[in-house]
């Protein structure tokens, strides 16, 4: 069977994967997209596959409508975040479907810790000003240990930040109303969001995207934090309202952020962040190394032959 992959850190290593797939007698075929496609590329070239490996595609009722009037038999989001997946239609059109969960929580923490230090010793900026700018700076830092973060998701990777920067000697204080407890991390305290944000120098987001926590960072609750404080984002980019994020990154009272993910993908040329040398970017990566793509590849071309064969 023919398996349409459009998930981008795996269509980087693809090669390893297609002689697996064919080990099962089924052709891996890589598309060509740089983030995602577009809905109306997704709903012309699905339905000639039996089956599709999601990246952030735009996998909605209409593309899954178009695969299920072709060959589509059954498909699996790689990786944690299925905000972009309409798994209600699937339901409808029996189209078996699932993630592969708890792959890189570790991954995606080492991302987020990198972004708390660059940003709180400015690496990145002395990077830039010496390479670009042959300088020599030495802005002042700040000391992590005694620092407060606000960490907003405490699952897999939620749980795997907490335990780096807890070696840090940072107090956490954790949101997440799905989970309950402090994972037995000493030195974890809870609270309901946006409870205690005042006290946060570091908002640090692990959490999935869903219809309740869009733009869950707005004016309303950045005007609630202390000025000075830090943003940092490794999970959604519709989790914080950009503009908002923008007009307090402008006003000096966010004083900077690390943002691999953004509300547009990739980030617009005429973005006003991209002026903004205090902050640290990144390309929606974070899960991105060679053994957790192929730890996640191999789970999710697994679940796909599973389905496809049941099907047969």
């Amino acid at each position: 069977m023919k398996i349409l992959v459009t998930c981008p850190p795996m269509l980087g290593m693809i090669d390893t994967f297609v002689p697996y797939a064919a080990e099962y007698g089924h052709e891996l075929v890589p598309a060509k997209v740089t983030q995602t496609l577009s809905e109306d590329e997704l709903v012309e070239r699905l339905p000639h596959y039996d089956g599709w490996i999601i990246g952030d595609d735009p996998a909605t009722r209409r593309v899954f409508e178009a695969g299920k009037a072709g060959r589509l038999k059954a498909a699996v989001k790689w990786g944690i975040g299925v905000d972009n997946v309409d798994f209600s239609a699937c339901k409808d059109l029996d189209i078996p479907i699932i993630n592969t969960p708890n792959m890189f929580g570790g991954e995606v923490a080492d991302v987020a810790v990198g972004y708390v230090i660059g940003l709180a010793r400015q690496l990145f900026f002395i990077d830039r000003e010496i390479r670009t700018a042959h300088q020599w700076p030495k802005p002042p830092g700040m000391s992590l240990a005694g620092k407060r973060v606000g960490l907003i998701g405490f699952g897999d990777i939620g749980r795997s930040v907490a335990k780096r920067l807890l070696a840090f000697d940072m107090k956490i204080v954790a949101y997440d109303p799905g989970l309950q407890g402090d994972a037995g991390l000493t030195g974890v305290e809870r609270a309901d969001w946006p409870q205690r944000v005042d006290e946060a120098d570091f908002l640090v987001f692990t959490c999935s995207l869903n219809v309740h926590n869009r733009h869950m960072l707005n004016a309303d609750v950045l005007a609630r934090t202390q000025p000075g404080v830090q943003v940092v984002n490794v999970a959604r980019g519709p989790l914080i309202d950009e503009a908002a994020l923008i007009a307090a990154l402008l006003s000096g009272h966010v004083a900077a952020a690390g943002l691999d993910v953004f509300e547009m993908e990739p980030l617009p040329a005429d973005s006003p962040l991209r002026a903004m040398p205090q902050c640290i970017f990144g390309s929606h990566n974070g899960s991105n190394t060679r053994d957790a793509v192929q730890r996640a590849s191999y789970e999710a071309l697994d679940k796909l032959f599973g389905f496809l064969e049941g099907l047969t």
